[in-house]
């Protein structure tokens, strides 16, 4: 398992499925530490946007309906970092775009 670190202040990629090549992060919340899994790296109007599930100790979701969805940024050597959606507007057109991949990506049985 990987692991990086990101912090709040500052195409289409699903994460593989198999277990052993999760993508784990850490943001950095006001009150707390909270471990994430990357479940996608998406592009949307040109911005890049990140969808993190929060997990236990475990690794396993803490609650599989909750996920965080962050503007995603990478500097000129290559180091990401997550920033806050600013706007309600931008929120409801990333949240139904990521809405349709996982309709999409994950079909309910």
């Amino acid at each position: 398992m990987k692991e990086k670190t990101m912090s709040d202040e500052n195409i289409n990629t699903p994460c593989p499925e198999d277990e052993d090549d999760d993508v784990m992060v850490t943001i950095e919340l006001e009150d707390q530490d909270l471990d994430c899994e990357i479940l996608t790296i998406f592009t949307l109007n040109s911005q890049d946007y990140i969808v993190l599930m929060p997990v236990d100790e475990h690794g396993d979701p803490i609650d599989d309906s909750m996920v965080y969805i962050y503007r995603y940024l990478e500097d000129a050597d290559g180091n990401p970092s997550i920033d806050n959606i600013q706007t309600d507007e931008e929120y409801d057109r990333v949240n139904r775009y990521f809405t349709q991949l996982a309709d999409r990506d994950y079909p309910s049985s």
